[in-house]
């Protein structure tokens, strides 16, 4: 289950990630201009400690792009290269936001699904008053399973494409992607 607090980001998540992503250089010479929201999941951190959330955003282009985060309330030792931005969080205070794939939690419960065959988390939110709800999700995501690599190593799609793959994957749908495209891919 995926605790979600109704709360105020400063900034929002979208501007954070619009700041960043000129700055990546698989983004490099790609339309990044209009980024609107298009998908978004998450998975669940079996301490409860790290949120982990994956947004897809699309251009004016129609390109759409990846981008796992992670929220922390405490920086990740040893991980500022892969720091999005700080954000005030107006529930949890301030929360540091990471690129999924350079942080430890992300890449082990990601793992963990596409082996599985495992979907995403249960989203619950939680109102002011403490109150409790079930949101559906439109996205859906599942991975393929199999058997646990020696040494895995998690291949984003940063840019979103229909390539298929014979590799363990986690796949998606969400509003106007019907049909499942692979998401991440689980290589040696």
């Amino acid at each position: 289950m995926a605790l979600i607090h109704q709360a105020t980001l400063v900034p929002s998540k979208l501007d954070a990630i619009a700041a960043w992503l000129p700055t990546q250089e698989w983004s490099a010479r790609r339309d990044i201009t209009g980024l609107e929201a298009v998908a978004t999941y998450r998975f669940d951190d079996p301490d409860g400690e790290v949120g982990i959330e994956t947004h897809l955003l699309r251009s004016t282009s129609g390109t759409v792009f990846q981008v796992p985060l992670t929220y922390r309330s405490a920086p990740l030792a040893g991980a500022d290269a892969y720091l999005v931005a700080t954000l005030e969080h107006s529930v949890l205070g301030t929360r540091w936001l990471y690129d999924g794939v350079g942080d430890p939690v992300y890449v082990a419960v990601t793992t963990a699904a596409i082996v599985e065959a495992a979907g995403q988390a249960e989203l619950v939110v939680q109102a002011a008053d403490g109150s409790r709800s079930v949101r559906e999700s439109t996205t859906q995501v599942r991975g393929s399973g199999g058997s646990a690599l020696t040494s895995p190593h998690l291949q984003v799609r940063r840019v979103i494409d229909a390539t298929p793959t014979e590799l363990p994957h986690l796949l998606g749908t969400w509003p106007g992607q019907d049909e499942p495209i692979v998401l991440v891919e689980l290589r040696n």
